[in-house]
């Protein structure tokens, strides 16, 4: 039956105590406001982490290892070869091959998360480069991103360019999702990229019939996996999400006490085949 929900904001760090529970919420650095949750009762601490990463982002707070004694932790990237390089290698990377195409007299459509890694991507180009237009999905979030008070180059969405619009200088933020439909005829001719951590897997890029993949994720990599497992000080550690297994193996052989956890939800889709 339908009902209005009862909601109870709190900022970060700001404590609630239900049935002798004290519950707080804490940065993780994943996309504007997400969280992990501290719970402190009968003599524990437990953090749930939810999805984070620990890379700089000028969009989102930044990632805050907070002590507990058990930490469950997503693995969406939990093998050793999900190893990002500096955010501003990769920004650099795309800005190359924007100028590019537009010397070839192309458009270029940057595929990217709508919620979190579109505004990351935006926040880290230079706009000077030539105009930015966006899908109404992209869009609408970089609204809600400006009225928190995060600051974004300026962009304009693709359904209210005149007809005659000239794209072959243009940079066009869209969700995964639109790669192949019919949205993308009006920017021909075009070259397509996707920023996406899943880009680190060799013939990822083929699979999808884009020219370009930059490894981009709003996940924690490896080592940024066993950064914040470290930091939390936990001795147990539950793992969920992606590749659990060889997490928890690696896990038990450095002392843990480890185990996997399947999630309620179990689709195991990758950021370039799931839609926001």
């Amino acid at each position: 039956m339908g009902g209005e929900a009862a909601i109870q904001t709190l900022a970060y760090g700001e404590p609630l105590t239900l049935d002798g529970v004290r519950v707080s919420l804490h940065p993780a650095g994943h996309i504007l406001g997400s969280a992990q949750v501290r719970i402190e009762g009968h003599g524990e601490t437990w953090v749930f982490s939810g999805d984070y990463k620990l890379e700089p982002d000028p969009t989102c707070a930044p990632f805050e290892p907070v002590p507990c004694e058990t930490f469950v932790t997503e693995s969406t990237f939990g093998l050793p070869i999900y190893c990002w390089p500096p955010a501003v290698e990769v920004f650099a990377d795309i800005q190359a091959w924007w100028t590019a195409n537009q010397q070839a007299g192309k458009a270029s459509v940057l595929f990217a998360y709508s919620l979190g890694k579109a505004q990351r991507a935006l926040a880290g180009l230079d706009p000077a480069l030539g105009p930015i237009y966006t899908h109404g999905a992209v869009e609408s979030f970089n609204r809600l991103y400006r009225e928190a008070g995060i600051a974004l180059p300026l962009t304009t969405h693709a359904g209210d360019a005149p007809a005659s619009t000239d794209w072959s200088r243009a940079l066009i933020l869209a969700p995964p999702s639109a790669n192949g439909s019919p949205w993308l005829r009006r920017f021909r001719p075009f070259s397509a990229g996707l920023a996406s951590g899943w880009m680190r897997i060799r013939g990822a890029r083929r699979r999808r019939s884009l020219d370009r993949g930059f490894v981009l994720s709003d996940h924690a990599d490896w080592g940024g996996l066993l950064s914040a497992i470290r930091s939390s000080g936990a001795g147990r550690v539950w793992v969920t999400h992606g590749y659990r297994a060889p997490m928890v193996e690696w896990l038990k052989q450095q002392g843990y006490e480890a185990q996997a956890i399947e999630a309620r939800f179990e689709a195991e889709q990758d950021e370039a085949e799931a839609a926001p």
